[in-house]
């Protein structure tokens, strides 16, 4: 039988701080040599090899090297795309990689009264059929339409980027039934970034984690090494690379806020490791941007951190009320503009209504929360003549 590594959810170029970035593109290569290592017969990336259809060129020069490693330990890579490097016009750069020879796209399907029919890729015995992720959970729907030609006598792996429903928990999403998948050998899942099992349906959990939440649940990437003929199929294969430590800070004085996380700081060992900052809380005095985050990251990096990443999700201005007697209902927007207006004189008062206009537009489809954010600033930039 046969030994082969699974793999899912690298999400290369997700990270924007480039401390993140860099790590996540090394926990990758640290993948590749266990694979490389262990001598494995082949390896499966279930999805979201990259964070975007259209990842940036250096991160695709990264990638071509370790699968250039791959091909010439003459280890194969099996693929399918992703709901981020899945593109609505069926076109990505893992179109890109398979035409360069590195890897093998196994989502060959057709569609047969209504059905849709997988086809196998065959390799050493075994049958690899795959389907792509999609957009918002898209390919559901598809998969319960889902068959695949039998191949008699070989090891069958199916490869989805999906939710599966014993996986998926309290989420509010669509999945798909297990009962309702045809039934293969093994089941290689990407999509959901949780270290999971249910008989065998595995999903392998990320490569590196995604973000704060997932650094704090998570701390590390892994992957799954199987062994087709061992007893215990799966060995997990634990990436790690820097310690995560965390810190919460409760708050409601945003003068006094940056001596006491300084002071929280103070207490734990941070030398070379990430850190994460929590900071919650209702400010009673102050604002947000009173607290010098600047003076405690550079704390934080005298000390010896790695890099330093906050949250300030759960910190919460103590609100006030705005008294405004509103007129007219049916306007409320350009009243409460108005009003706001006599109460506050000022030139700027002008510049509102087109300021409101300029960040009302809408982010795209498959456009970046990154993109759109900037693409939304450089709108009130050139309105405000900055």
């Amino acid at each position: 039988m046969v030994r082969f590594g699974h793999i899912s959810d690298v999400h290369l170029g997700g990270w924007k701080q480039q401390q993140l970035q860099d790590l996540n593109l090394k926990s990758f290569q640290m993948a590749i040599e266990r694979c490389i290592k262990e001598k494995l017969d082949f390896i499966l990336i279930a999805g979201d090899l990259f964070d975007s259809a259209y990842p940036p060129i250096e991160i695709l020069k990264e990638t071509f090297t370790e699968l250039r490693r791959l091909k010439e330990a003459k280890i194969p890579c099996f693929i399918v795309a992703g709901s981020h490097d899945y593109s609505v016009s069926g076109k990505t750069f893992l179109d890109v990689l398979e035409r360069a020879g590195f890897c093998k796209n196994v989502a060959n399907f057709e569609e047969v009264n209504e059905k849709i029919m997988l086809n196998p890729t065959l390799y050493l015995g075994v049958a690899l059929y795959g389907y792509p992720g999609k957009k918002s959970g898209l390919e559901i729907d598809d998969l319960r339409r889902m068959k695949i030609h039998d191949s008699p006598g070989m090891f069958k792996i199916l490869m989805l980027h999906t939710t599966i429903d014993k996986a998926k928990g309290t989420l509010p999403i669509d999945s798909i039934e297990t009962s309702s998948l045809p039934q293969v050998d093994y089941y290689a899942l990407g999509h959901l970034h949780i270290d999971f099992q249910y008989e065998n349906f595995v999903y392998p959990g990320p490569i590196f984690p995604n973000n704060f939440q997932e650094l704090e649940d998570l701390n590390y990437g892994s992957f799954y090494i199987v062994d087709t003929n061992a007893l215990d199929r799966l060995k997990k294969v634990e990436l790690k690379l820097k310690d995560v430590v965390s810190i919460e800070v409760e708050v409601n004085n945003a003068l006094s806020a940056t001596d006491k996380i300084i002071s929280e700081i103070n207490k734990i060992d941070i030398k070379d490791k990430i850190l994460l900052l929590r900071i919650r809380g209702e400010l009673e005095v102050g604002k947000n941007s009173d607290i010098k985050f600047p003076k405690i990251e550079e704390h934080a990096k005298n000390k010896g951190a790695y890099f330093i990443l906050r949250n300030t999700h759960d910190l919460k201005v103590k609100e006030t009320e705005l008294e405004i007697e509103i007129k007219d209902s049916a306007n409320i927007e350009e009243e409460t503009i108005s009003v706001y207006s006599e109460q506050h004189p000022s030139d700027f008062n002008l510049l509102i209504p087109e300021l409101v206009n300029s960040l009302s537009i809408e982010k795209q489809e498959d456009e970046k929360t990154e993109t759109f954010t900037n693409r939304l600033m450089e709108g009130a930039k050139k309105m405000l003549k900055f």
